[in-house]
């Protein structure tokens, strides 16, 4: 393989948040967190050494899966980084989707069930829901009514909660719904609710005749068991998936019948669910085994007239790659025998790649660019026959999948178009893995590997500014540069970036669909991908880009548009001039409320379901000078002695706070924000997420019912200084208004938490 440009520094990483995510996320250490690899080359040593273990000769390619790793020229996933060689109880799988759901209770939990052992070890998780009879519809034997499928899916949630709570590694689940199921509509909207279904992503399996359907505007039937339970217009179901993915970025979009008719395995499994980024349409207990070839690191003499990508490198890479996703399949522990079962039957791996945004940077092509898309088909070309052909040499020593059928698999949609040598090649030798090429969101592993561009996305940003949280509990910051923005830097120091330097931000949203199109010619599996629109686009624009998704070819399309409901992107800051620090004031001393002998008040009953008694919540209340009626002590007790401690504190807690007079409502939404990792509960009609969550709803009704509060909601607590609006979501983990949606996930530029894992 020809020599790769050298990383701009004395360390192997060329980013410090590199060594950190590596630190963080991928090395191996003791239970005490002392280091088992104490460098990224004993990482790559472990993973090399583990996954040649199944083979005839594994000192032999122990070191060419060493080279491969080596420079983050391949990058496993996150899985396989952190788990080969470890010899921990956990899957090397990133996810899976799981069996299909019966329409019984005992089926359904059963499901429930299977799904906790597999987020147990680590794996998302896909569900088709179309399955569980709609809302109303009568259940047998028990004279009732049916509860539909979303009360199901709140069940599930609930589940992931919890499971991520015993510290699962990842949460991430992926609902699907057909798009003639009675319940779509509800499916539809049913993560407006801010509250609601939280840990899944949501995306309707659309079919071919419903999308001639609306292009016709003709009436589409909503169907369950041969039963038509109404009829809408097609298009104004459409619509209403355009305004609620507009307006709340989702629910996404399937072409699931595309998807079927391209499937090599088309003649043995039906597809009806993705893994939870999209990027594997699996079929049940199909599992989702990932790997990306970095393109950034296989430029040679880059952003120069002899820059070009290393055809034969490129060729090596992936072939090297095969082998060892092809490995993983025997080396890797499975959650369920099914799970297993399904592997190792069809022995499908998902190669796909990261860095391409860079790489098309250092060959001076513009992102969405007819150049920029030509040449990103011809590397998915030359990806997939090196690919297929690798797995060819594979059947040839160990054996085709054992599912394989010549005849069948070479009829599919995919094959169809693969040059004739590698089809005939399959005819005659079979082929070891039935789909190969996957291409997956890959924020983290590009991070591990410099941040180069994640997947097939383009720059998110040129450089942002990452507040780093420091032992002391102080917060300092350091700027992150993408990788191909830093090499311009290092080879032309302050020369402005060329006019062919694009980000998410600003490119055109056709940009995007173009891309994803040429990519998805040559990929047989899916990609996860986010269509980024600004925030002004406008509805009828919002939708002509999913429908430019269809015509082009794409089997499914997500969209980011940045407003107040989904939270802003990540912004760059322009450069500040340090202020002088102005002299501490001493805060003023506080005189508490003087207590009358005498208070009114009420008192509140509070049942939570898993609690045998019920909490009760008095709020005494006293009246200022001006006659305005304000929350003074509050009182809280339970028979439950569980409740004892903490309901003394809180009681001691907030009458402390009331009594300091002022504008208190801060207390209320402190509350009302505590998340209890086992689950909430329904209330009202709305999720409440814990115990507190539940108290401080008692005490803004109280508010509002006194005169405290005149808007219909608790003021949020302001901050002693509010010069700017937050640039994001705030992060569940470190607090901070820096959880952005980049790569199909969203992930927090702050602490590294991400939805996804």
């Amino acid at each position: 393989m020809n020599q790769i440009h050298p990383i701009e520094n004395d360390s192997v990483f060329a980013a410090p948040i590199a060594e950190q995510i590596w630190d963080m996320k991928y090395r191996l250490k003791e239970a005490s967190g002392a280091p088992r690899d104490l460098s990224v080359q004993d990482t790559w040593r472990r993973i090399a050494r583990d996954l040649a273990r199944v083979e005839a000769d594994p000192a032999a390619w122990e070191d060419r899966f060493y080279a491969a790793l080596e420079g983050f020229k391949f990058l496993p996933a996150g899985r396989i980084i952190a788990g080969a060689g470890t010899g921990r109880d956990v899957t090397l799988f990133n996810c899976f989707v799981m069996g299909t759901i019966p329409d019984s209770m005992a089926g359904i939990f059963d499901m429930l069930k299977e799904a906790a052992l597999t987020m147990q070890q680590g794996g998302g998780i896909g569900y088709d829901f179309s399955t569980l009879r709609p809302k109303g519809a009568p259940v047998m034997g028990v004279a009732a009514d049916a509860s539909g499928p979303l009360t199901f899916m709140d069940v599930w949630d609930s589940m992931c909660r919890t499971i991520m709570s015993a510290g699962s590694r990842r949460g991430a689940m992926m609902a699907t719904m057909r798009c003639d199921h009675p319940d779509v509509e509800e499916f539809i909207t049913a993560k407006q609710d801010a509250k609601r279904l939280r840990m899944f992503n949501l995306s309707v399996l659309v079919t071919d005749p419903f999308m001639d359907a609306v292009k016709a505007d003709a009436d589409w039937p909503l169907v369950f068991g041969g039963k038509t339970f109404r009829t809408v217009k097609a298009r104004a179901l459409w619509d209403r998936i355009m305004q609620s993915t507009y307006d709340y970025a989702e629910p996404g979009v399937i072409f699931i019948d595309r998807i079927n008719k391209a499937n090599n395995l088309g003649y043995c499994e039906t597809i009806s669910a993705t893994n939870p980024c999209g990027e594997q349409p699996l079929p049940p207990y199909g599992a989702c085994l990932l790997g990306s070839v970095n393109l950034a690191r296989l430029v040679t003499h880059p952003f120069t007239d002899k820059a070009e990508l290393d055809a034969r490198g490129l060729d090596e890479l992936v072939r090297t790659a095969v082998r060892m996703m092809d490995n993983v399949v025997d080396a890797s522990k499975f959650p369920l025998p099914q799970q297993e079962a399904e592997a190792h039957a069809k022995r499908r791996i998902g190669l796909g790649v990261t860095g391409l945004a860079d790489a098309l940077l250092m060959l001076g092509l513009r992102y969405g660019a007819d150049d920029a898309v030509a040449q990103t088909r011809v590397w998915m070309k030359a990806i997939a026959r090196s690919a297929y052909l690798a797995s060819v040499d594979l059947a040839r020593e160990k054996g085709a999948f054992p599912l394989f059928d010549a005849k069948k698999y070479l009829k599919s949609g995919f094959m169809q178009k693969m040059d004739k040598d590698v089809r005939d090649a399959i005819s005659q030798h079979g082929i070891r893995n039935a789909l190969l090429t996957s291409i997956a969101p890959t924020g983290t592993i590009s991070l591990y590997a410099g941040n180069v561009s994640s997947g097939i996305e383009p720059v998110f940003a040129y450089a942002y500014t990452r507040k780093v949280l420091q032992k002391d509990g102080s917060r300092t910051e350091e700027e992150v540069v993408d990788y191909a923005v830093q090499m311009w830097r290092d080879l032309h120091g302050d020369a402005p970036l060329p006019d062919y330097f694009v980000n998410a931000q600003t490119l055109a949203p056709r940009d995007h669909v173009a891309m994803q199109a040429a990519a998805q010619e040559w990929v047989d599996s899916s990609i996860s991908k986010t269509i980024n629109c600004p925030q002004d686009i406008g509805f009828q624009e919002f939708k002509d880009v999913y429908m430019a998704a269809w015509d082009l070819g794409c089997k499914g399309c997500t969209t980011y548009r940045p407003n107040d409901v989904t939270g802003s992107v990540l912004s760059v800051e322009p450069e500040k001039k340090p202020e002088p620090t102005p002299a501490p004031v001493p805060a003023p001393a506080v005189t508490p409320l003087a207590r009358a002998e005498v208070l009114s008040g009420e008192t509140y009953k509070l049942k939570w379901p898993d609690s045998q008694h019920a909490i009760y919540v008095t709020v005494n209340d006293t009246i200022d000078e001006d006659g305005t009626r304000r929350p003074f002590e509050v009182f809280i007790n339970s028979k439950n002695m569980e409740h004892f401690a903490w309901t003394v504190a809180l009681t001691r807690m907030i009458s402390a706070v009331f009594r300091r007079g002022g504008d208190v409502g801060f207390v209320v939404e402190e509350l009302k924000a505590v998340f209890d990792p086992r689950g909430g509960s329904w209330m009202k009609g709305k999720y409440v997420p814990s115990i507190l969550a539940a108290i401080g709803n008692i005490l803004e009704q109280h508010m509002i019912a006194i005169g405290f509060f005149t808007a219909p909601e608790a003021p949020a607590a302001v901050p002693a200084i509010a010069t700017e609006r937050p640039k994001g979501q705030a992060c569940p983990s470190c607090g901070e208004f820096t959880v952005i949606h980049a790569d199909g996930c969203e992930k927090c530029t702050s602490c590294l938490w991400s939805r996804c894992g």
